[in-house]
């Protein structure tokens, strides 16, 4: 088993059943961004929280800094002669993820003129294409705004990853994959995803940004 899985199952050992769909979500995150393409996050509540959570990790360096290589850098001093160096190394290594609970302004708008269920398959719609890949939280697995962007996300050809509890609700027949934590209150499902997400960034990092 992977260290990572291993450590997150003696912290957490309620999820050890979950660890075949953990895997699959790792691989298929793992095969999208090797192919160039990114990640759209969305939740409602806690969980549009969580999706903030996973971007942070993705977007920026989480234990790794994440420096950028020597021939990037050059890129930037060729540039910019004097200032390139600099800006190099004070950027870092990204995995390109996006929450889509964050834009407040076109959310509020699509949910007073057009349909407050469609505010997350709106923006699937604009920004997802095919390969890329939709995580979608859901601690019931039956929230009609994260069903209807996985709808969206299937005919736009994404790949979908969906977090919820125990019973996976409509979620789970829309999911590629789908990590049902075997819990039912939404504060303990919540709390279950935490180390979950935090063991796939962390997997991810270690796979694209070897120490």
């Amino acid at each position: 088993m992977n260290a990572i899985l291993s450590s997150m199952t003696t912290r957490y050992p309620e999820l050890i059943g979950c660890l075949p769909d953990i895997e699959l979500g790792f691989e298929l995150l793992n095969h999208s961004f090797h192919q160039g393409n990114k990640l759209l996050l969305c939740g409602n509540g806690g969980s549009a929280a969580d999706c903030e959570h996973v971007v942070g990790e993705l977007m920026k360096g989480f234990i790794s800094k994440r420096p950028l290589s020597a021939s990037v850098s050059d890129r930037f001093e060729r540039e910019f002669p004097g200032e390139g160096l600099d800006l190099a190394v004070r950027l870092q290594g990204a995995l390109p993820a996006i929450s889509l609970v964050s834009h407040s302004a076109l959310i509020s708008a699509y949910a007073n003129d057009v349909d407050p269920e469609m505010i997350f398959a709106q923006q699937v719609y604009g920004y997802g294409r095919s390969g890329d890949v939709l995580i979608a939280f859901s601690t019931s697995g039956n929230s009609t705004n994260i069903l209807r962007a996985l709808q969206v996300a299937k005919v736009q050809g994404l790949k979908t990853i969906g977090f919820t509890g125990d019973s996976g609700g409509k979620l789970k027949s829309l999911c590629d994959v789908t990590i049902c934590v075997p819990w039912e209150k939404t504060l303990d499902i919540q709390e279950r995803h935490l180390p979950i997400y935090h063991a796939l960034c962390l997997m991810l990092e270690e796979a694209f940004f070897p120490k």
